[in-house]
């Protein structure tokens, strides 16, 4: 069997390596760069799509549970007018962070798939532990998402309560913690937190 498959490889790999007999190679060099023009277009275009409030609303586990919360918040209506989309806050900006938080939401859509938090029972049974994911994921980027918005050295400590202040220069300035260390419950509802460590 290992010999036939070797000589399957080996005839395929002649295969490509023989000139076309048809076409010619700018021909050939052009309908690549076409189809490649096409399949990122494609690509980008769905990840575009998958990146909207809109696509994260989707579903009613979603919808009915934390996008209900996050509309509670300053994150969602305030006096600025600017708000929070599910992606600002749960998928990082830059391309390559994002491709690899996008590839981590795969697991995301099996749990859609097969009905792991399809109720509303369901999602309270598991909102600690879908939380702590994701604080988890925050503490690992050093609050990647938080920073896209919300900057310290763009921060101005006099206006900000004297404890926040001290708190913020203390831990932010220092980098010895993250937003998430101390802003677990900015967005949506805490779930227990008995046997969490507080910020």
């Amino acid at each position: 069997m290992w010999r036939r498959t070797k000589l399957l490889l080996a005839e395929f790999w002649q295969t490509l390596r023989r000139p076309s007999v048809h076409y010619s190679l700018g021909f050939l060099t052009l309908g690549g760069f076409i189809a490649g023009v096409v399949f990122w277009g494609g690509f980008n275009t769905a990840l575009e799509l998958t990146n909207t409030e809109k696509f994260c609303t989707g579903c009613h586990e979603m919808r009915d549970n934390v996008f209900a919360e996050l509309k509670t918040t300053i994150h969602y209506s305030n006096r600025s007018g600017v708000r929070a989309t599910c992606p600002d806050c749960h998928v990082p900006h830059d391309w390559t962070d994002k491709i690899a938080r996008k590839m981590q939401a795969s697991k995301e859509v099996w749990g859609k798939l097969f009905g792991t938090i399809d109720t509303r029972e369901k999602f309270l049974n598991h909102r600690l532990v879908l939380a702590q994911h994701e604080w988890a994921r925050l503490k690992a980027n050093d609050s990647l998402e938080c920073r896209n918005c919300h900057d310290y050295d763009s921060m101005d400590l006099t206006r900000q309560s004297p404890r926040s202040a001290q708190i913020h220069q203390r831990w932010l300035g220092s980098r010895e913690k993250t937003c998430i260390d101390c802003h677990k419950g900015v967005a949506h509802h805490l779930p227990d937190m008995a046997g969490v460590p507080q910020g």
